[in-house]
């Protein structure tokens, strides 16, 4: 890696794609998924690949809000915008998220980015969105050969059109660094923060507290401090790993808790296995993300960086835990993304997993709390611990307690009721939260 800092590898590293068909024409294509990117001393995506992938056309007998044969399952094999709205309780809600901006940072690009968000858009009849491209120190070329940024135009993808499909309203900003070194993320972060880009920003990417760079981690958290005096809010992913993360030699996996997920002023996403009718989406239950066939779990743990922060405190953590929160982070029950830049050819419909498909959904839910609010929540962890520790947990949160993050031979935590370091305090009652998250907004807290 050039420079001094460590790089980081795009959002939580190992989500799964899997190919299902050509999104226009309706036909499987016989090209195979990207490979997988291994970078040493990287921040990872949440976006990898399994050598292998799944082909299932379109289907054109079921309804309109279905495309696809893989949501025709219950539980669904792969998930619509229009499913997981109604699992999480978007449907219920009139806001869209209008007059809002999401930040979404990332490293590299997609040259395909505005129009596969178009062809997605038609795809599941979602409104034409407002799309902002912003690279503050330069738009490095894209090289379809190169595995890194084939992986990073994944993520790219994934976090564009998933914030999209919660907050469909809501101006999209896409700051990219010029490489995924962890000062060039570090500088375009900056940027969007000294700029006061947006009212929250999405972060789909980590790395081992351990192999972060002292100096360019206490530079990160003033950049966190800076955005936070700003009433930004800060979402992050916490990793797709398990309880562990790549050693800094990238030789093994070390148990560790993903940087910036980890730090206070960040709200970090876990990930869930998301059980729903694949036509209608309604809700049935969630467990603790893991899938051992793809070496890929929820991350979760405990910071050797930060002290317990005060809104964790009922909790008698030995140090900041993470994740915060929860939302599906499944492979096999992944979400679907139109995808033109893998190399695989244009048009292309993918099944996507990781915890880096939460992390911008909660961003458009953030979205959606600042239009209700009519102003900006900015630092949401303390509202929703304190929201978890009083008798309306239940009707904001669904609580995940079966499961674990155990994963690549490091012994990781359990699923319980309450906050665990798997799940965090649980995936959103989007109809029930919202509201309540834009009220604590507009009163004060």
């Amino acid at each position: 890696m050039a420079g001094s800092g460590y790089g980081r590898r795009a959002g939580s590293w190992v989500a799964a794609i899997a190919l299902v068909g050509a999104a226009v024409a309706g036909t499987p294509s016989s090209a195979a998924a990207a490979p997988r990117t291994d970078t040493v001393h990287a921040k990872s995506p949440a976006i990898g690949t399994h050598p292998s992938y799944r082909r299932a056309g379109r289907t054109t007998d079921a309804p309109a809000a279905t495309t696809f044969s893989c949501q025709t399952t219950t539980p669904a094999d792969c998930y619509g915008p229009a499913q997981i709205r109604t699992a999480y309780g978007f449907d219920k809600l009139s806001v869209t998220g209008a007059g809002r901006t999401i930040v979404i940072i990332d490293a590299f690009q997609s040259p395909t980015i505005r129009h596969d968000l178009s062809v997605f858009d038609q795809l599941f009849e979602l409104p034409g969105a407002s799309l902002d491209n912003i690279a503050p120190d330069g738009l490095t070329p894209f090289d379809v050969t190169d595995e890194n940024m084939v992986s990073w135009a994944a993520e790219i993808t994934l976090d564009v059109e998933w914030a999209h499909a919660i907050a469909p309203a809501a101006h999209l900003k896409l700051v990219l660094a010029k490489s995924n070194e962890d000062p060039d993320i570090l500088s375009a972060t900056r940027y969007a923060v000294d700029h006061n880009l947006g009212d929250v920003i999405s972060q789909s990417f980590g790395e081992a507290e351990q192999c972060m760079d002292p100096q360019v981690q206490a530079a990160q958290h003033r950049v966190f401090e800076a955005a936070t005096r700003k009433n930004i809010t800060l979402l992050a992913s916490s990793g797709d790993q398990g309880a562990a993360q790549p050693s800094c030699d990238g030789s093994t996996y070390i148990k560790a808790a993903s940087t910036p997920a980890s730090d206070p002023l960040v709200t970090g996403v876990g990930g869930t296995r998301l059980f729903a009718d694949g036509v209608t989406g309604a809700y049935q239950s969630e467990t603790a993300w893991n899938e051992p066939d793809y070496e890929a779990a929820t991350g979760g743990g405990f910071s050797i960086l930060y002290r317990t922060p005060l809104y964790q405190r009922p909790l008698r953590l030995p140090s900041r835990g993470v994740p915060d929160v929860a939302y599906n982070a499944a492979i096999d029950g992944g979400v679907l993304i139109v995808w033109s830049s893998s190399g695989a050819g244009s048009d292309l419909v993918f099944i996507i997993g990781g915890t880096s498909a939460g992390t911008p959904q909660w961003a458009g839910l953030t979205a959606l709390v600042d239009q209700s609010a009519k102003r900006r929540i900015g630092f949401m962890n303390g509202v929703l611990y304190a929201a978890a520790f009083s008798p309306a947990y239940r009707r904001l949160f669904h609580d995940i307690t079966t499961g674990d993050n155990s994963s690549n031979g490091v012994t990781g935590f359990p699923a319980k009721k309450g906050w665990d370091a798997a799940t965090g305090l649980g995936s959103p009652k989007a109809n029930a939260l919202v509201p309540l998250l834009a009220a604590v907004a507009r009163h004060g807290r």
